[in-house]
């Protein structure tokens, strides 16, 4: 008979393969010609993806301060009461935006940006959690403000990397019907396409390549970013990230994905600012992970890197994945951005917004109450 050891290593191992929808929630690793291609990038060496600008001091993994920190601190990181939302989103979308740009805030890093006539999605999750488990992991705070049946048609599905909150299975597999392309940094087609993604549909590019759409009226720029990647214990950085510039004949957005602070950003302003919006992470930081996320500090500093005119945060208010408080990331950033005359947007969830167009934000997240 097993013993109870056994028994238990057996349990887990079930549990584990149907909560991962029998371990597809991993992805698959590149082979072949998409290996050769990443392979071939000057970003790739000895078999992993690497940084520009490596600081041989930095952590960026959990130390035993960070692991306290994490188990016994006091943060308030969970919402005391329901977040507000927009009702009518599907309405207010339906609607075409005024002057030309307008972009919608659905949780997390999910956005839906419209720019001189396209609509773009960025790392999409419905998702309840942010894992490769329907049982465990962060859970969200809020239901998505729109259903995922409800998104209107877009013109491009954009992934900055493969970690959890920002490529989900689930959703990626809901969105193969609608027909959409995605583009993606080098190395993430594997997941796609292994999720059923047809390989014709995926589009993976290098940093400082470029895509455009409508005959040349927009243009998708993989630009630079700090981060890493992994959905497991031995894929490590075996895809690349990367951060977003939009440009229409109009307007200019940008998009960071995950990042730390990089002097590529002032490449980037060089190269393409001043941004009409800049969206740029705020939430999940943390001082041993400061080379890989910005928070609201260094999210500023990027900011004028890139040469933004109006800064909207994101990657907060959806899933606790630091050791902050929940609306923290919100509340620096506003403090600290109207001492250094920033401005910013922060509308409340799924209330579409132009820039060109909108009063300063109100603090929604300081009227959020327990029931």
């Amino acid at each position: 008979m097993l013993g109870t050891a056994a028994l238990l290593a057996v349990g887990v191992s079930s549990l584990a393969w149907t909560s991962t929808g029998r371990l597809e929630a991993f992805g698959a690793a590149p082979t072949g010609e998409r290996l050769r291609r990443m392979q071939s990038s000057e970003h790739h060496r000895d078999g992993v993806f690497v940084n520009t600008t490596v600081n041989p001091n930095a952590r960026n993994r959990p130390d035993w301060d960070t692991m306290k920190d994490l188990l016994f601190g006091q943060q308030q990181r969970t919402p005391p009461g329901p977040l507000p939302m927009e009702r009518e989103v599907a309405a207010a979308l339906a609607k075409p935006p005024e002057h030309g740009l307008r972009v919608t805030w659905l949780g997390h890093s999910t956005l839906l940006v419209e720019i001189d006539g396209f609509r773009i999605l960025t790392d999409p999750i419905w998702s309840e959690r942010a894992s490769p488990s329907t049982l465990v992991g962060p859970k969200r705070f809020h239901p998505p403000p729109l259903p995922l049946d409800a998104l209107p048609e877009v013109d491009a599905v954009l992934l900055s990397h493969d970690h959890y909150d920002h490529l989900d299975m689930e959703t990626i597999r809901a969105l193969v019907p609608r027909g959409w392309k995605f583009y993606a940094p080098l190395g993430l087609g594997a997941h796609l396409e292994s999720w059923g993604v047809p390989p014709e549909r995926v589009v993976e590019l290098d940093w400082w390549q470029e895509v455009t759409l409508g005959d040349g009226r927009l243009r998708m720029v993989a630009t630079p970013a700090q981060h890493f990647s992994g959905r497991g214990l031995s894929d490590r950085n075996r895809t690349l990230w990367t951060s977003w510039t939009l440009l229409g004949p109009e307007h200019r957005v940008f998009f960071s994905g995950d990042t730390g602070l990089t002097q590529e950003f002032a490449e980037v302003g060089r190269r393409f600012g001043p941004f009409d919006l800049a969206m740029f992470e705020v939430g999940a930081f943390h001082p041993a992970w400061g080379d890989i996320h910005l928070g609201p500090h260094q999210a500023l500093q990027a900011h004028g890197l890139v040469r933004g005119r109006r800064l909207l945060p994101i990657h907060w208010g959806t899933f606790s994945l630091a050791t902050h408080a929940w609306d923290e990331p919100a509340e620096v950033l506003a403090s600290e951005a109207r001492q250094q005359g920033v401005a910013l947007l922060t509308p409340v969830l799924g209330r579409p917004v132009e820039p060109e167009a909108e009063a300063p934000s109100a603090p929604w997240w300081r009227e959020v109450r327990a029931p």
